[in-house]
């Protein structure tokens, strides 16, 4: 019996040391798992810090995967990925090497304790929603019922974040 293989978007964010090579050991963690497709990378944006702003500049972009894993199974080896690249959490929304969300896995709507599908924020946080418009500006979010492209105009009219295009996404 052969497994489903599912859609998921990974948000992806890094503000200290080497941003950009947070972001590519990231990618090549996940490349090289045998139950994950690496698909697509969007564009690699620079941005201000959201929530905690006593920190320096993020480098945020979206990951397209395929999957096989369960969406309990993807968040223990994202978590196992920020651990390995010495992701700490000593501030709520803080400086960290990597953060890797999962924004949407396939229309899943799912909510316990650990695991909140589609992620409960990424309508209001214009560094996830430039880049992820870059990759599906016509998906409709499972819940809002909007597209991407919808809640990153309702966003940009309401955010006074900066978000600057940084890098292509073919790094």
């Amino acid at each position: 019996m052969e497994n489903k293989k599912h859609t998921v978007y990974i948000g992806v964010g890094s503000n200290i040391g080497d941003r950009l090579a947070s972001i590519r050991s990231a990618r090549d963690e996940l490349k090289y798992n045998k139950n994950i497709a690496l698909l697509r990378v969007s564009d690699i944006y620079e941005t201000q810090p959201y929530g905690y702003k006593d920190q320096g500049l993020f480098l945020n972009c979206v990951f397209e995967l395929e999957t096989d894993f369960l969406p309990a199974e993807l968040l223990l080896t994202l978590l196992k990925i920020e651990k390995t690249l010495k992701r700490t959490r000593l501030i709520h929304w803080g400086p960290r090497t990597i953060d890797l969300d999962i924004l949407f896995y396939d229309d899943l709507i799912m909510r316990t304790d650990s695991l909140i599908i589609p992620h409960k924020e990424l309508h209001k946080r214009l560094f996830v929603l430039a880049p992820l418009n870059d990759l599906i500006p016509d998906f409709i979010h499972p819940v809002l019922k909007i597209s991407c492209r919808e809640m990153e105009n309702e966003c940009r009219n309401e955010d006074s974040l900066s978000v600057e295009f940084y890098l292509k996404g073919n790094f």
